[in-house]
């Protein structure tokens, strides 16, 4: 009997590879650059599986010509990369990783948050440029982070993990979600607060909402304007939720501070963004779950997930 086929979008640790082998052919993608389009369709007619990245649009288009599919196996949380609709019309199953980034990720976001408030980057150019010719009393001097009122838009399991870093901090924690969540506000003392009064009140700002039909474009130029002149924006969660342009002007302005980003509306960011130029940004390559740890236990999840569904099971995390 003919194995089932699994494309692979990118490749991952080996022994990820031998589970998917026990149950199928598997061909993977060896580049280090993102399946070309043409090559994403014609790979995805005759398989059953597609292992997949965020560099991957699987869209319409690519679903029609997937007359086998049954999974679409996305090694991340978000999967705004994927058309879920219709893949659930044509019948084909769509999973994602969750959980098992949560931790790493709520690192990434906290140590955004020191570097972009104690101005850690800037700092080490100063340094490496040979700009440190003597001292004074506000050289890099940045905002402080301890006591400072953390703002996190999108109380999910990263939000909650972020607010437990930041009460060894002693930051007051507002948030802003689509539901109350009175477990965490008793748990960590945190308090619910309408959009606009979070951007007005917090230091931080954090954003960490998914990105959806409500949440696209949620930051722009009257959001930025309700912020403090001293605050620091953090973004870890997609680019579109930004408005990047208002962004810039706010910063160019010093209408706000500081701002860190793990994510762009565009990816890889062009090296010409506006964005990229500003001293005051901290800017990295959407790198927020990228520990060795958390990486192979995404992949392996994933293809837990299409082992499951190629074998007859439930999927383990379906979207």
């Amino acid at each position: 009997m003919k194995k089932p086929n699994v494309f692979m979008t990118r490749r991952v640790a080996v022994e990820i590879i031998s589970m998917l082998e026990e149950v199928a052919e598997v061909d993977v993608w060896e580049e280090e650059s993102a399946v070309p389009r043409d090559v994403l369709v014609e790979k995805a007619k005759k398989a059953d599986a597609l292992f997949t990245m965020l560099t991957e649009k699987v869209d319409e288009e690519v679903l029609a010509h997937a007359n086998q599919l049954r999974i679409v196996a996305n090694m991340a949380v978000g999967y705004d990369n994927i058309d879920v609709a219709a893949a659930k019309k044509k019948g084909v199953i769509v999973t994602n990783t969750p959980d098992v980034l949560t931790e790493a990720t709520a690192d990434l976001v906290f140590a955004l948050l020191l570097a972009t408030g104690r101005r850690l980057m800037e700092a080490n150019r100063f340094l490496h440029n040979g700009e440190w010719s003597t001292w004074n009393p506000y050289l890099m001097a940045g905002q402080r982070c301890h006591g400072a009122t953390l703002g996190i838009i999108g109380m999910g399991r990263i939000g909650e993990a972020v607010a437990k870093r930041a009460k060894g901090f002693d930051m007051p924690i507002l948030y802003h979600n689509r539901r109350r969540r009175t477990e965490v506000e008793e748990a960590l003392d945190a308090r619910y607060a309408d959009l606009d009064e979070l951007l007005q009140q917090a230091d931080y700002v954090v954003v960490l909402t998914p990105l959806t039909a409500e949440t696209r474009g949620l930051i722009g130029e009257r959001e930025l304007s309700l912020m403090k002149e001293t605050a620091v924006f953090i973004n870890a969660s997609r680019g579109g939720t930004v408005d990047e342009q208002a962004l810039y002007r706010a910063l160019v302005e010093k209408r706000i501070w500081a701002a860190g980003l793990d994510v762009f509306q565009k990816e890889p960011v062009p090296m010409d963004h506006p964005l990229l130029t500003l001293p005051n940004v901290v800017a990295l390559p959407h790198i927020g779950s990228a520990t060795y740890e958390t990486r192979n236990r995404m992949a392996r999840l994933a293809a837990e997930n299409i082992v499951a569904v190629l074998t007859g099971k439930e999927p383990l995390t379906p979207v």
